[in-house]
């Protein structure tokens, strides 16, 4: 499963509790909190993202852009932005950023994927050529940097450096899990690492560049930033075992995908540490094979997660890092009542079947 759907699913369920954010931000009368967020970025995307010569370059940019989405990164600097005491209009830019960036990196892993589709519609590659979609996404990487050039100096330097360091490492948690998917011997830090870089560090940064444009205390907007990234990898553990054991009528995806295309999650690496000689052999016997019939191959390691103890080893992760994100948010000058809220947020998402 893409990281762009794990993080629409991650926020755009906690989103939909409208009540939640009503508490934050006080009540909407006419559109809800997101949308207002939402709509307000759109506007901005659309007035700074016009096509110009060579249309061939940027056709592609804007057509990318267009595709939708729940604009959830863009929407985390607003929002934490305001949380801060600053202006979301002040972080529209950055936010700007953050989603052209991640635009950027869908175009190029369409390209490595050979992905026919992006959000229903026909990816870049396709609609036009591979020369198209890397120097497009070229183009995009380019500008994502330009959208940082209207801030202060000061402001341009801590921005620029978080986001480089933030960019470099999403691209070394693509090349991890592209290395993954032919190596044996994965480790449980490997892979901690590898859903730090490839779901959770952007969130993070999108969270901390709403800290920097609103002048927050430096060390706020370090603990921001690490209750972002902590919760994010909570959040794709819980999606690891969801994949494996949630309710296939609330989940949205197919129960046990994960399992069928031979992923390496935290679920498979913790059993092979735990299960028994005869288990650990039937469990990689049953991840280098894809049966026709995939149900009783699934069936077969979900047994094998639960008995290795892979199932509660998991459980006890996701807590670890939610409270490790909660441990973050404390450090913070936020209002109690804002942390309050941010907390019952996280223990939300923990608490999802979607």
């Amino acid at each position: 499963m893409s990281n762009a759907f794990t993080l629409n699913r991650i926020l755009g369920w906690a989103f939909g509790q409208n009540q939640f954010f009503e508490r934050i931000f006080g009540p909407m009368s006419d559109i809800d909190i997101i949308s207002k967020y939402r709509e307000q970025f759109v506007t901005h995307l659309q007035a700074r993202t016009q096509i110009t010569d060579p249309r061939n370059l940027y056709e592609p940019v804007q057509y990318i852009l267009g595709l939708g989405g729940k604009r959830l990164r863009p929407i985390l600097a607003l929002m934490t932005a305001e949380a801060f005491g600053g202006k979301a209009e002040k972080a529209m830019d950055a936010a700007l950023a953050i989603e052209m960036f991640h635009n950027f990196s869908l175009v190029h892993d369409d390209i490595m994927d050979d992905a026919p589709l992006r959000r229903g519609k026909t990816t870049v590659h396709e609609k036009w050529d591979i020369n198209t979609g890397i120097l497009s996404g070229d183009a995009m990487l380019i500008l994502s940097y330009q959208f940082f050039e209207g801030y202060p100096v000061k402001t341009y330097f801590e921005l620029t450096k978080l986001f480089s360091k933030t960019a470099l490492e999403v691209c070394e948690g693509q090349q991890y899990d592209v290395d993954f998917e032919t190596r044996d011997d994965v480790t449980i830090p490997e892979y901690l690492k590898m859903i730090e870089y490839k779901t959770s560090v952007l969130v993070a940064a999108a969270m901390k560049m709403g800290a920097i444009v609103a002048d927050a205390d430096p060390k706020d907007a370090d603990a921001i930033y690490e209750f972002g990234r902590n919760l994010g990898i909570a959040f794709q553990l819980q999606d690891d075992f969801l994949d494996a054991f949630g309710n296939p009528e609330t989940f949205g995806k197919q129960i046990g995908g994960d399992i069928i295309e031979n992923k390496k999650t935290y679920l498979y690496l913790k059993a092979l540490q735990g299960a028994t000689k005869d288990d650990k052999e039937g469990l990689l016997h049953l991840y280098s094979i894809k049966p026709e019939d995939s149900s009783t191959k699934v069936e077969a390691v979900k047994t094998i997660f639960e008995e290795s103890g892979a199932v509660e080893e998991t459980r006890k992760a996701i807590k670890k890092y939610t409270q490790m994100a909660f441990r973050a948010l404390d450090e913070t000058k936020l209002p109690e009542q804002s942390k309050a809220l941010l907390q019952q947020f996280g223990e939300s998402l923990m608490e999802r079947t979607v």
